[in-house]
């Protein structure tokens, strides 16, 4: 006689123990793979973030989306891990979106798919159930893209003339030059630092954390942003002000000095507490809540696939991203061996101004041109023309850095101004004090443009689809002389020069 023993059924939570570890064993190999194929960007996004004081506060993103995800830590316990098929269409999205980064120069898009493809991963080999227990957390990491350069000039801007506002009503004579401020202390200047478009960057990640974790009611959540991001402008307004004032009660070197060390040590800390307390009273999650119900995410999950093969999936998209970009990074165009800045008609070449000066920044550039022309009255223009074969990763022709005004240049950037022929024209100043006015031109294709955006776009329809990958700069300045005019100047020279893509053209040999 044989005796039957009965066989045990694993327990629900040992097969959930073992999902977990397979998936997370899985996700792991997958984000170090993306990481160690995307280190190029890793190391940009690093280097950013330790040395960029706009974006110091990204250092810290992850350890709160890791809180916030260990904060559903029961509720996740609950919930069985599957790998996921569709999630794979987010991760091709997201490679996709790299090739154009890369083709097109734009580091924000290259950042930001690089994050959305560690996402993906989440995504893919976690399943939707987990996907959708972590939402935010999973979104908040898109905080780790640097962004908000474009908001430097408008805060500058608005920054000035809220210190203009205050110092009229508080009866300090002033005099506004965009974002130069003269008063009978000195002379101030809202600089890029002082814009405080940094703070405001780190207010809206805070303001976003604050809008989720404080509230449940989305009135209130979408009051509370609003309120993190106009306080910091605000108070950066008065803080100009303050640094004005107290030049004129004191010294400018004392009160930029001081202005510096409470910018940087307790302005922060003040307006974070102030924004805390102003909202504290209208908080209206109850802190023992669950984040979330476990018991609503228990739905079947269909298209599976195994943690392996989600995996290896994940890696071939990334594999693929790469190599098309190998592909169409390999064109370029022939230039002449050497170039020679234009003849202009009734124009002489000059020695260059000793007084302040000027050189724009190119970097990487194939060839670089720089000279000074003077008409029979007298007037000069500084000519420059930056070419290059093609662009690529540190070789834009429009990037952070690059142009008229170059990093830590002692050229300060005053306003915009109307185009002029189809250039982008600025008002720039440097210590002395010296003026300039400034036209920017980019031949890319078949397009002149003053404009960065359209300068991406072109760079990127000519990677993607060949035609010409040579890509050119002119940049004409003329000094701002009393008695004289400076843009009529650079009119003049403009007429005696002839189109500028014929210039471009000519210097890029084609």
């Amino acid at each position: 006689m044989n005796a039957v023993l009965p066989i045990a059924r694993a327990a629900p939570a040992d097969d959930r123990r073992r999902a977990w570890i397979t998936c997370g064993t899985a996700l792991g190999f997958a984000v170090f793979a993306l990481l160690l194929l995307f280190r190029s960007d890793v190391a940009d996004l690093a280097d950013i973030y330790w040395n960029s004081s706009d974006y110091g506060h990204c250092l810290f993103i992850l350890p709160i989306a890791a809180w916030l995800v260990w904060q559903r830590r029961e509720g996740l316990a609950q919930l069985t891990p599957q790998p996921w098929a569709p999630g794979l269409a987010l991760a091709l999205a997201a490679a996709a979106l790299w090739v154009i980064g890369a083709a097109a120069g734009a580091g924000i898009l290259r950042h930001l798919a690089l994050v959305t493809m560690l996402q993906a991963a989440v995504v893919t080999l976690l399943g939707p159930r987990v996907a959708r227990a972590i939402a935010f957390p999973l979104a908040y990491c898109w905080f780790l893209v640097p962004f908000g350069d474009s908001f430097q000039a408008p805060l500058q801007q608005l920054t000035a003339a809220m210190a203009m506002q205050l110092l009229a009503l508080s009866g300090i004579d002033a005099v506004s030059d965009g974002v130069l401020i003269t008063t009978s202390a000195g002379y101030f200047e809202v600089a890029e630092a002082c814009s405080g478009a940094g703070f405001v960057i780190a207010m809206i990640a805070f303001g976003a954390l604050g809008a989720h974790v404080g509230f449940v009611t989305w009135h209130r959540r979408i009051i509370f942003f609003a309120f993190a991001i106009a306080v910091p402008i605000l108070a950066n307004g008065v803080r100009a002000f303050s640094t004005i004032v107290a030049a004129h009660l004191t010294s400018i070197e004392a009160a930029t000095g001081f202005d510096h060390i409470v910018y940087g040590w307790f302005f922060f800390a003040f307006v974070l507490a102030a924004v805390i307390a102003g909202a504290w009273r209208w908080f209206d999650r109850d802190p023992r809540a669950a984040w979330f119900d476990p018991g609503a995410l228990q739905r079947p999950v269909r298209h599976r696939l195994p943690a392996s093969v989600a995996a290896c999936a994940l890696v071939a998209c990334a594999f693929a991203a790469i190599g098309w970009n190998a592909v169409i990074a390999g064109r370029f165009d022939r230039l002449p061996a050497a170039i020679t800045l234009p003849d202009v008609a009734g124009w002489q070449r000059t020695a260059m101004s000793t007084r302040a000066p000027w050189v724009p920044v190119y970097r990487g550039a194939d060839h670089f041109l720089h000279g000074r022309y003077a008409d029979g009255t007298g007037a000069t223009v500084d000519l420059a023309i930056a070419v290059y074969a093609r662009q690529g990763e540190g070789r834009e022709l429009a990037a952070f850095g690059q142009g008229a005004i170059g990093e830590d240049s002692q050229w300060v950037w005053i306003e915009d101004r109307p185009d002029l022929r189809g250039g982008h024209v600025i008002r720039m100043t440097a210590p002395g004090p010296v003026e300039r006015e400034t036209a920017t031109w980019y031949r890319v294709g078949d397009k002149v443009t003053g404009s960065e955006t359209i300068v991406k776009l072109e760079t990127l329809k000519a990677r993607l689809l060949g035609g010409r990958q040579s890509a050119v700069a002119v940049v004409a300045s003329a000094e701002t002389v009393p008695g004289t005019d400076s843009r009529a100047t650079l009119a003049r020279f403009l007429d005696a020069l002839g189109p500028i893509d014929r210039v471009a053209d000519t210097a890029a040999g084609r």
